[in-house]
């Protein structure tokens, strides 16, 4: 299996000064090779400029510019070459596939966060120790920092990235053949049905609370954001008070995301500890919040219908909050390493589908919370419902494949 492990640096004051250094001078590489693809693509060809051709300047941008090219890690910068390079390589694959292109752009300070070390060993070396305090990781330019490791490291080392996330800063390790831990044998399966007044609700007929991290800190977050506002967007140096403004509104976010997903991991451990199988519907979140398409009007030019913009925008807020994706990733992750089964079904009228006599009919859902067959008179929660159908799809599906 192939495993992430994320943990937090403690440098020195002198390295905590370097550190945004290498991610300037990784930031001012990407932005010149985007520079030279820019006016290729304007005067002579749009693919006159390659990976392999601007990977072959390093050296001699590296000789012209030693104290700030020349000192860090010629993979890693082949790696932010190779970053822009997918960046392109996903702008025409959208112009071919008719979407919106999305041209890259340049990356500002605040914007490029993360510098990769493709391979362990070269221009990083990851000394890991379980649970030593004297725990370090090894940076070209840099040298040894103090790595806060609270788990032990499992499969090969593949490669190193450092990430700045606030004002803190993070190594991220990508491992391969990382071992299975199969947990003891569990005879219950389960369905679960997303949703947004609960979190889920299982088949069994439990409802897990939906915490609505966002909401909660909404106040607080709109204070921090009009607090902001007030100082001018544009502007080429920016004051002490400004860049302090922006830090709390990127702390809050940071502690909204870590609660979400600290949520999501017991939410997944608790569910894969006790059940041999888990079904859940196979969500498309991004399908689910776009924006509503603008209705022109065919009778009056320029002015447009009613398409329930607004209330769509609140129903995609909450969806987003609830983090459906990144728990069901998880979920995933925490099941393939212990040996259970995730099964992902057809969520089409799972919530209008009669569990007792089979009936599909939208009059079936009376309500949100409420669902009464139009056939048979069964009644039960809505959710409650959707996970039974979930869970029968499921069996199906087991039955197919056995």
């Amino acid at each position: 299996m192939i495993r992430a492990y994320k943990f937090l640096l403690r440098p020195t004051a002198r390295q905590a000064q370097t550190l945004p250094e290498m991610l300037a001078d990784h930031c001012s590489l990407y932005n010149g090779a985007l520079q030279e693809r820019r006016d290729a693509y304007q005067h002579t060809s749009k693919t006159s400029i390659t990976y392999g051709g601007q990977s072959a300047q390093l050296k001699e941008i590296r000789a012209f510019d030693p104290e700030r090219q020349g000192r860090w890690s010629f993979s890693s910068q082949q790696a932010t070459l190779r970053r822009l390079d997918r960046a392109f390589a996903a702008f025409f694959r959208r112009v071919k596939n008719g979407a919106t292109p999305g041209y890259p752009r340049f990356k500002g300070t605040g914007h490029f966060d993360t510098v990769v070390f493709p391979r362990d060993g070269d221009g990083c070396r990851w000394n890991s120790t379980p649970h030593d305090p004297q725990t370090r990781v090894r940076l070209q330019g840099i040298g040894h920092i103090r790595v806060h490791q609270h788990r032990p490291v499992k499969g090969r080392v593949k490669t190193v990235a450092v990430k700045r996330e606030g004002r803190r800063w993070y190594v991220v390790l990508s491992c391969d053949n990382v071992p299975a831990e199969p947990l003891p044998h569990a005879d219950a399966v389960i369905g679960i049905d997303m949703g947004i007044t609960h979190f889920l609700t299982t088949s069994d007929g439990e409802h897990i609370a939906n915490p609505r991290f966002l909401r909660k800190a909404a106040e607080e977050l709109a204070e921090a954001q009009r607090h902001l506002a007030t100082f001018p967007k544009h502007t080429k140096q920016r004051t002490k008070k400004h860049r302090a403004a922006a830090r709390k509104v990127a702390r809050i976010h940071a502690r909204i995301r870590r609660q979400r997903l600290d949520h999501a991991h017991k939410t997944a451990l608790m569910l894969v500890r006790d059940h041999e199988v888990i079904a859940h519907e196979r969500l498309n979140t991004a399908g689910m919040t776009k924006v509503p398409v603008p209705k022109p009007d065919p009778e009056q030019p320029g002015v447009f219908l009613p398409n329930q913009r607004a209330a769509k925008a609140g129903l995609n807020r909450s969806i987003l909050d609830t983090g459906w994706g990144v728990f069901l990733a998880i979920l995933t992750n925490k099941a393939e390493s212990a040996g259970r089964t995730v099964i992902a079904v057809d969520p089409r009228n799972t919530s209008r589908t009669c569990p007792n006599c089979g009936h599909v009919a939208k009059e079936n859902r009376v309500t949100q919370a409420k669902f009464e067959c139009a056939a048979c008179r069964f009644t039960a929660n809505a959710d409650h419902v959707g996970a039974l159908n979930i869970l029968n799809r499921a069996g199906l599906a087991l039955c197919d494949a056995a």
